[in-house]
Parts: C-alpha cells; structure tokens; sequence
C-alpha cells in the first residue's frame, strides 16, 4: 500500500489520524522534532494494522531542509497531511514577538514551504492528495485569539488557491477547519461539552473526507452553522462582542 506523510506527527490529533490511515492499510511517514518520542506509536501501529512506519526527523520552521527531506524519502507519498500547530494565549503572542513569530512559522509559512514542494512533485505527477489542518479561529478574527486565527486564515487562504491550481491536475487539497477538541493544546481551556470533539472523531472526519473527496470539513460539523452566524454578524456590533 502506498505512504501517506504525516506532518506534524506528534500533535494528538494527528496520531489518531495515523492510527486511522493504518487501520485503513496505508504505510506512513510520520514527521516530527524529536521523532524518536513516536517510537511506541511507531511499534503500536505496526503491531495492529501490519503496516510499515517509518519516523522522520522534520522541523517545519527549518524551511532550507524542506527540499532534501522530501527528495530523500525513500518512495513518495500518495498524500500528505499537515497537522502541525502552535497556539499560546492570545496575551502572550501580542506582547511577545517571538511567540507571534513562532504562531505564523508553525501554522502556515512551515506548511507553505512544505506544501509548495510537494504540490510541484504531485501535479507533476497528477495523482496525490493533500490535507491541511487550519482551524475555525480563521474564519474570522476575534480578539481571544487573532494572532492564531490569522495564521490560520492564511493557511485556509493558500490551501483554497491551491485546490483551485491543482483540481486539472487530478491532487484533491482537504482544508480540514476542527473547533474545540480535547487535547493537550487546549487542556487549560474550559470548552463546551458538545461543541468540543475528541481526537478520534476529527481523525475519522478527516479520513471519511479525504476518501470521499471533500473540499472543506467542519468538525464537529455544528461548526459549519456556528462559523456561518459568527461571520455574518455585521462589523458595527462584531467589535463590541466578546466572543
């Protein structure tokens, strides 16, 4: 079975998603900082899906080693999936530069120097496919979250231009938009019980998405109606809000 890349594999979303894409038979890359810590899910996965994983060394801020990283893999992937993320308290990414900084690297300039190289190798070779996770803190921006938000705004943006250059190509491009899930990243956060999703439903979604062929997935879907209300608040009364 083919290989499906996993960036950012060490996020709790992204191991269900790799748990998932075994269940299903694809062998993976699983990309990571400090891959070694992916042993276990490394050892796990091979024992229950009989799949090959192999881990990657991959700093997604390290934009000269994008190239030779994907050029080395041993064979190329059918798809790649992004999961890679970086969120901080709002308070502090607008008074720390460097957090700001690290906010706009991780979830979207990263993802666009990785994503430029294998967009290039899979139109050429019309066949893949591609899955970003963003996030509904870019649909709009909000004052608990804007720094995050728009760099996931962009992130939404690039993957939308991207499916439109590469849909005569034959490569699908997925923007995957999840809402509150539990998960170490948001585990000092009070969220709301049924908007709030588990890591192994978004992994499912995203699965269930890509193999169906899926534009854009909300997930939980309320999220699609709540995003839709929340965009159509005129402007005048959106600023006086606290949401």
């Amino acid at each position: 079975m083919s290989y499906v890349l996993i960036i950012g594999a060490k996020s709790d979303i992204a191991k269900e998603v790799a748990r998932t894409y075994a269940k299903n038979g694809y062998n993976l890359y699983l990309a990571a900082r400090k891959c070694e810590e992916l042993e276990d899910l490394k050892q796990d996965i091979e024992v229950r899906s009989s799949v090959s994983v192999e881990l990657k060394e991959f700093d997604i801020t390290a934009y000269d080693t994008h190239k030779d990283f994907y050029d080395n893999l041993s064979e190329k992937p059918l798809g790649v999936i992004v999961v890679s993320g970086y969120m901080v308290d709002q308070r502090i990414a607008q008074n720390n530069w460097n957090e700001s900084l690290q906010t706009i690297n991780v979830n979207y300039t990263g993802a666009v120097s990785i994503l430029n190289i294998v967009a290039n190798d899979f139109e050429n070779e019309r066949r893949g496919f591609i899955v970003g996770v963003s996030s509904v803190a870019g649909d709009r921006g909000r004052k608990a979250n804007y720094i995050y938000g728009s760099a996931k705004a962009a992130f939404s943006s690039y993957l939308s231009g991207l499916r439109n250059r590469l849909f005569e190509s034959g490569v699908h491009v997925l923007t995957v938009k999840p809402g509150f899930v539990d998960t170490k990243m948001t585990e000092n956060l009070d969220l709301p019980e049924k908007l709030t999703a588990q890591p192994t439903d978004v992994a499912n979604d995203i699965y269930n998405a890509q193999q169906s062929g899926r534009n854009i997935l909300y997930t939980k879907s309320i999220w699609m109606l709540v995003m839709l209300i929340i965009k159509n608040i005129p402007e005048f009364i959106f600023k006086k809000m606290s949401i």
